[in-house]
């Protein structure tokens, strides 16, 4: 496989960066934003506990007390970019929990806010794939009319006795409807996967990614598993029950999936770290550019790219 020429960068893939470039001219920058959202998988609608890796303080604007509005953050946001690098385009990133879980009309007025700046160009929105009613995604297709909007799901695994482990609530085909039901709306879609996951081999995380290659997705964010002080696998980890993924599993498991999804996808991450205060291990994932080097390096090693074993012919997968 050549290097696919739309990328426009010097990568083995294709990352945000270069994506938004290559469609916006600019650099784009994501603009974090806590706007007090829970999680019906710790409020009791759901479950209780939320996720065993989630520690569940949300971002370290909610641990310092009151949060500010979402304009002040978005404000915040564009101070601290606009002195370090420059001027540019601003997506609201929506962040902690679930930023769809509410009335259509708060979502509506906390999107507006954020999006009556200058230069916020765009909105992405992280939520459950079982929180994502038609009205919400009516009310994100009308915003993709006239502007960017991303939808990120977080999924972590295609495999439902392992979604059952997480004590994630909700299954994958509940993911699968929700993909279906966004499809076609101007919505762009990131899905949000974990290697290393306890009881997961390599080829169930490569299972994911084929399930993910044969879907109307736009995105992905590849993360490790990380042991934090305070959750569940927290406590496995340092009782000595859970192992984790060394670090030349992960990067190999991360070509391999490269490899296999489609080269228009775009990488939105590949690797990931935790609050410097609760963070147990992996220690090598405190390291995030030693990691993103290594990944570029076995790409190199290999001679292949994003995308050099994708199956053109793959059609939606069936659970199991």
């Amino acid at each position: 496989m050549e290097k696919p020429a739309f990328w426009q960068n010097t990568k083995r893939y294709y990352d945000l960066k270069s994506y938004w470039r290559n469609l916006f001219g600019c650099t784009v920058y994501k603009l974090q934003i806590d706007a007090g959202f829970t999680c019906p998988n710790r409020d009791g609608k759901v479950a209780y506990g939320g996720c065993i890796y989630c520690d569940g303080r949300g971002s370290k604007l909610r641990q310092q007390g009151p949060l500010p509005t979402v304009s002040r953050q978005i404000q915040d946001g564009k101070s601290h970019y606009g002195k370090i690098r420059g001027a540019g385009r601003y997506i609201a990133y929506f962040q902690t929990f679930t930023n769809t879980y509410g009335p259509v009309n708060h979502l509506k007025a906390i999107y507006d806010e954020a999006l009556a700046h200058e230069d916020v160009i765009g909105l992405s929105v992280g939520t459950r794939p079982d929180c994502v009613p038609d009205p919400v995604l009516d009310l994100l297709q009308e915003y993709a009319e006239h502007r960017h909007v991303w939808l990120e799901f977080g999924l972590q695994s295609i495999h439902d006795r392992t979604l059952r482990a997480l004590n994630r609530g909700h299954t994958a085909e509940q993911f699968l409807d929700a993909v279906r039901r966004t499809a076609g709306r101007g919505i762009h879609l990131c899905v949000h996967i974990i290697a290393g996951l306890p009881g997961e081999t390599r080829d169930d995380t490569l299972a994911t990614a084929r399930a993910l290659a044969a879907l109307p997705i736009q995105g992905i964010k590849i993360h490790c598993l990380l042991a934090l002080r305070g959750t569940a696998m927290g406590r496995d980890y340092e009782q000595g029950r859970l192992t984790l993924i060394s670090r030349e599993d992960y990067i190999g498991t991360v070509c391999d999936v490269l490899e296999i999804l489609s080269p228009g996808i775009v990488i939105q991450r590949l690797t990931a770290d935790g609050y410097r205060d609760i963070f147990l291990g992996p220690s090598w994932a405190a390291h995030k550019l030693d990691v993103l080097n290594g990944i570029d390096r076995e790409l190199a090693r290999r001679g292949t790219y994003q995308g050099s074993r994708f199956d053109t012919g793959t059609a939606e997968p069936k659970m199991r």
